[in-house]
């Protein structure tokens, strides 16, 4: 493997603009940080370079490579608020009070609620888990709920993945005498809502470390703590058995990796250890979910992400918001298959949603592309709420700027968007809130949702624009993608792709290798399925052919390049994977980007 020269200047071999309109941006910028790495612990080079691009020193690549929760995990008493939060709710358990749980409808959310879940069902206690619907109650906790739960006889409210802004529900049920603890990780605002407490690493006042956890890191900290105190009180002992906390990590490791939160520091340990976990299938819902979604080799970060969290997302985006919950916390192996396969039909459905959504959108998003805003925004009625993000997501990708689309309905915009590195989209949609032009919103840095009057839309759009060039400091926003080194494909082996797995799990934060092989022909290029893009790639002189694959491509430009080559030269950009048909381990290349050799 080559990692030399064409990495250190300029564009990866001189690449400014491939057939997909990206410039390719050598990734390492430390030459001698990366051979310190690699003669220190005795590391391929391959593998200092990789770890240095991703901006580890030389002290503290040890501690990358074997990320231990010991180490990492912080006390959970350091966050504002959480032992008050354990204080409550360990007098809700001492007393036998009935405790509700509102859940966000998303992964983490439902991940979120499902831990609380199962530690109250494995000390005794019963909850009441309840998920909103997308549609008919929006984002958050919303009064009509929680007076709900409150004549069921629920003495506590337990909020995850929500709450630090719900100010007028949460003033609603404190009037009604209904206690409430959240538990969040979306970016706060000055005032925080009337609530025993609020446990959040992004609130504004708080000084945590642990920013980048998602919801459900946040709610097994407060479960850890929880457990502390149920200990140190003798609270087990008759009757009372201590449950295995690590056990539940594999919901850490869904949510962490589904809601894109960094995968560094302690969520880098979480998600490791949790792929751990999830590999015993100890969890019937996440083994059927695996079963349904074809996933028969040992579970890595991006199945996750592209296998198992849509499905779970599909309940809440366009079917039955809590069957995610019911999903994670069912022990019945028949009742998980069963809701699986619900959940797997709902992620059908949600792409052919999807699919006419993102035409219209990428239709408007293409006119504003053209213009120097540092955002595009585009909006229209008849889109379902429920796949914006993921088409936010998309044009997001497209044109490397953050995105944000809108589904209006009876004069009000429902608003989701997705961000890129460098630009922190939920305090500017936060912002908006405060300056009036939102009836809601919210978010953390790379992801942010909102509500949004119709003729309100426009002045958004500048104000966001404004705030997002302020944080962007006069940078333009250039498609672009980063590469990690050059690769033969002859160099691409399984045992290549086994040493480089040491740096994962990959994910937002910690990207997987990219690498680009240069001056190769597509050879029996052709479409597979409806829209992907098979070949094999080889050097134009012949040898080893590496097989490839080019998903979503079919009627893009670097698509057709491939499709059109006929014996031409490209150079080639991607990843590594090792695909397992028919049970035997070959190396595979999941192209990303395309570009003409010179």
């Amino acid at each position: 493997m080559d990692l030399g020269p064409a990495a250190t200047a300029g564009a990866f071999l001189n690449v400014e603009r491939s057939h997909s309109g990206k410039r390719w941006r050598p990734r390492l910028t430390d030459e001698r940080g990366a051979l310190a790495i690699s003669q220190q612990l005795e590391l391929p080079d391959a593998l200092g370079r990789i770890l240095a691009a991703r901006g580890v020193d030389v002290s503290a690549a040890e501690a990358f490579m074997d990320p231990k929760l010991r180490d990492l995990l912080p006390d959970p008493s350091h966050l504002l608020d959480m032992d008050r939060a354990v204080e409550r709710i360990v007098a809700a358990i001492n007393a036998g009070e009935k405790i509700g749980v509102f859940a966000d409808y998303d992964v983490d959310g439902a991940c979120s609620g499902s831990l609380l879940a199962k530690f109250f069902a494995a000390i005794g206690r019963d909850v009441t888990v309840y998920v909103p619907d997308r549609i008919a109650e929006g984002y958050g906790p919303n009064a009509p709920a929680l007076m709900k739960l409150k004549e069921a006889g629920v003495s506590l409210v337990i909020t995850v993945d929500c709450g630090t802004t719900a100010f007028a529900p949460l003033a609603a049920a404190a009037d009604a005498g209904l206690d409430v603890v959240v538990v969040d990780h979306h970016v706060g605002e000055p005032e925080l809502p009337q609530a025993i407490a609020v446990v959040n690493p992004n609130r504004l006042d708080e000084t945590s470390p642990v920013g980048q956890l998602c919801a459900a890191g946040v709610t097994f900290l407060v479960i850890i703590a929880v457990n502390r105190a149920l200990r140190e009180a003798f609270w087990y002992g008759e009757g009372h058995n201590e449950p295995n906390l690590m056990a539940w990590l594999d919901l850490v490791a869904l949510a962490t990796v589904a809601d894109v939160v960094p995968l560094t520091g302690v969520n880098r340990a979480l998600v490791r250890q949790g792929l751990a976990v999830m590999s015993r299938r100890g969890n019937p819902g996440i083994t059927a979910l695996a079963d349904i979604s074809k996933l028969e080799e040992k579970p890595e970060a991006w199945h996750l992400g592209f296998m198992l969290g849509p499905r779970v997302n599909a309940g809440g985006r366009v079917g039955e918001a809590g069957l995610g919950v019911q999903l994670l916390t069912t022990t019945d192996p028949d009742a998980a298959t069963g809701i699986a396969m619900r959940l797997d039909q709902y992620n059908t459905d949600r792409r052919e949603i999807e699919s006419g959504v993102l035409d219209a959108a990428m239709a408007q998003a293409e006119q504003q592309a053209s213009d120097e805003s540092p955002l595009i925004l585009v909006a229209s009625e008849g889109w379902h709420p429920g796949v914006i993000g993921i088409v936010a997501g998309r044009i997001k990708e497209t044109y490397n700027r953050p995105a944000c689309v809108v589904a209006i309905e009876n004069s009000l915009g429902k608003g989701s968007g997705r961000s890129v590195p460098g630009v922190e989209l939920g305090p500017a949609v936060i912002a908006a809130h405060q300056a009036g032009l939102l009836v809601n919103g919210g978010g953390h840095a790379m992801a942010a949702g909102f509500t949004v009057p119709e003729d309100k839309i426009a002045d958004f759009r500048t104000f966001l624009s404004d705030h997002i060039s302020r944080q962007l400091a006069g940078e333009r926003l250039a498609p672009d993608i980063g590469i990690d080194g050059a690769l033969s494909p002859e160099g691409a082996t399984v045992e290549l792709i086994e040493l480089l797995e040491g740096a994962g799990p990959f994910g937002a934060g910690n990207p997987r290798p990219r690498f680009v092989l240069p001056s190769v022909t597509p050879i029996n290029a052709r479409i597979v399925g409806t829209d992907h893009v098979s070949c094999f790639l080889a050097p134009p002189e012949g040898g080893t052919r590496l097989k490839a694959i080019f998903f979503r491509a079919a009627g893009t430009p670097a698509g057709e390049a491939l499709l059109n080559a006929r014996g031409g030269v490209l150079h080639v950009a991607g990843h590594l994977n090792i695909d397992t048909w028919q049970g035997n381990r070959k190396a595979q290349f999941i192209i990303e980007d395309v570009a003409q050799a010179t």
